[in-house]
């Protein structure tokens, strides 16, 4: 999305191509008014206008990891529980009540009785049931499994060690009660409720299709997609608009403002200002770097940089040489200024992050940290074999097609060829391709952010368990998952933080990451969107939003 760098003729007339696109498909949406543009008849209509940064890969609950995907699916999903934006922690959805038992192993969440799906059936007990079991199913392969592990038997079911899902602690009590049951007491459960591996499915809708488990099965389809949230799918035109429509028979649908949201997959983010400039846009999912102290100081209105539980960083494939020798990744974890990096190239009020987890997350802060040190980067690349860089391997980083993206590592690449004498080359991926390949291990470097799914330090160093399914790195440490197991298992706040504290330094030791800076939500927002709130995990109700003159 932020390219600062001039454009090449081709990259220009790709870029022309793309706004040209936009807004031929926006005039078509707004029924090709000559005198208003589409952000004033959505205003007039309740039709808002979205760039959303990416092609999503799915709008599979279960299968979604990205968070462009995410902003789609949490329009057309609902769990048992939301995300309140002002205190980032759990509000009633689905469920209207939930009560846990006195030794807090036995949650029991209370659906409202008048929720439906989006085809008018009744939504009850037993669709999340389903939800779970599909979500846990070893051939499904979700990524996300793993946070359902801490109910009873979900991690031996999903590693395929257990066969009968009846053992698996989950049951519909009756249509309006589901009952889990965790191995452990699991304090921020409701908080991880609020996650796309816990949706309820439609199980006829999915079945007449094909196997429940089988990714290829086109339930997704508009003509196929029966939904729990507040909006349905009407449209996916691939590389062109998503448009979802506002459910009629949702439980909460008379509070649903919006007629509809139309979301544009734009990856460039000059192209999204200047559709934004335009009239085209309401919101943008990304400022370009060279705009934003412009907006700061002639707009300032629609500029928002927002708070954001999020850390970028790099992953290393520790199964590719160099990069299985700690030393070799120790020294480029060394090799950066990652204050000139935040004050230089990202712009938005980002700060350098010399560990994973962002500060205060739910009152916890890393005491571990990876100094920038070029003296000792350089002192252990020598020891590895390579002293000033000398016959080491060309190797790459692959990175998402955004601008920011480009630019830093740019920065990256010039800090580590002039400290180390290391060249590595820049290969710019279209996100979906760029997921597979990280997934794979099929890269030398990737760059990566991480948002908090819910405001606890668990959301981040569960990430690098061994079996943690978005790992992603080949890395793994039996140390390293005993320490974080332990402090999921621990009741004491203060012992299980201390737990932490372990498990993130042995992290930071082994460095199969290079954390760089936490992050903040930059983007243009029109005066007319209302209810847009801050939040710090990136989640809006989207309900509350409506568009006012």
């Amino acid at each position: 999305m932020r390219r600062l760098s001039f454009l090449t003729c081709r990259e220009f007339a790709r870029v022309q191509l793309g706004a040209c696109r936009l807004l031929s498909c926006l005039l078509l949406a707004s029924g090709c008014a000559r005198r208003e543009t589409p952000v004033q008849t959505g205003i007039r209509e309740q039709v808002l206008y979205l760039g959303n940064g990416s092609e999503p890969r799915d709008l599979d609950p279960h299968v979604v990891v990205s968070f462009n995907d995410f902003n789609i699916v949490l329009a057309l999903f609902e769990g048992l529980t939301g995300i309140d934006e002002r205190t980032s922690q759990p509000i009633p959805a689905l469920a209207e009540r939930w009560t846990t038992s006195a030794d807090g192993l036995v949650w029991q969440f209370r659906l409202r009785p008048g929720a439906h799906w989006s085809n008018g059936d009744a939504l009850t007990a037993r669709d999340f049931v389903f939800g779970i079991r599909r979500a846990l199913a070893p051939k499904l392969a979700s990524e996300y499994a793993y946070v359902l592990y801490p109910i009873r038997n979900a991690e031996a079911y999903n590693a395929g060690r257990l066969t009968d899902f009846s053992q698996v602690g989950v049951r519909a009590i009756d249509d309006q009660t589901l009952e889990v049951t965790v191995a452990r007491p699991t304090p921020y459960l409701a908080a991880a409720a609020t996650l796309p591996a816990w949706f309820p499915l439609h199980q006829a809708s999915i079945e007449k299709l094909g196997p429940y488990d089988d990714r290829a099965v086109p339930w997704t389809r508009p003509e196929n997609m029966v939904c729990s949230g507040p909006f349905l799918l009407k449209e996916w035109s691939p590389g062109n608009r998503i448009v979802v429509e506002r459910n009629p028979n949702y439980w909460d649908a008379r509070h649903v403002r919006l007629r509809r949201m139309v979301f544009f997959p734009i990856e460039n983010a000059s192209t999204q200002e200047a559709a934004f400039r335009a009239g085209q846009l309401h919101l943008t999912s990304d400022v370009p770097l060279s705009k934003i102290a412009a907006y700061r100081r002639d707009h300032p209105a629609v500029l928002r940089i927002d708070p954001f539980l999020d850390t970028a960083f790099m992953r290393f494939n520790v199964k590719r040489a160099p990069f299985n020798d700690q030393r070799i990744r120790q020294a480029l974890a060394r090799a950066l200024d990652r204050t000139a990096l935040v004050q230089d190239v990202t712009l938005g009020g980002q700060q350098p992050a010399h560990c994973l987890t962002p500060p205060n997350t739910a009152g916890y802060t890393a005491r571990a940290a990876i100094p920038d040190d070029f003296a000792r980067a350089r002192q252990l690349l020598a020891e590895a074999g390579f002293p000033g860089g000398r016959g080491f391997p060309k190797v790459e980083i692959q990175f998402a097609t955004l601008e920011l993206n480009q630019r830093l590592l740019e920065a990256v690449q010039q800090m580590w060829r002039r400290e180390l004498g290391v060249a590595v080359t820049l290969a710019n991926k279209e996100q979906r391709v760029w997921l597979n390949d990280e997934r794979q291990l099929n890269y030398d470097i990737s760059y990566a952010h991480w948002i908090g799914d819910y405001v606890d330090p668990s959301t981040f160093l569960e990430l690098f368990t061994s079996d943690g399914g978005n790992n992603s790195t080949g890395w793994a440490n039996a140390g390293y998952d005993r320490l974080v197991k332990a402090a999921g298992a621990e009741q004491d706040p203060h012992g299980r933080y201390e737990l932490y504290q372990q498990a993130e330094a042995l992290l930071l030791e082994e460095a199969p990451i290079v954390p760089l800076f936490f992050g903040t939500r930059v983007f243009l927002c029109h005066p007319a969107v209302k209810n847009w709130r801050p939040a710090l995990l990136g989640i809006h109700q989207y309900k509350d939003v409506h568009l006012e003159q």
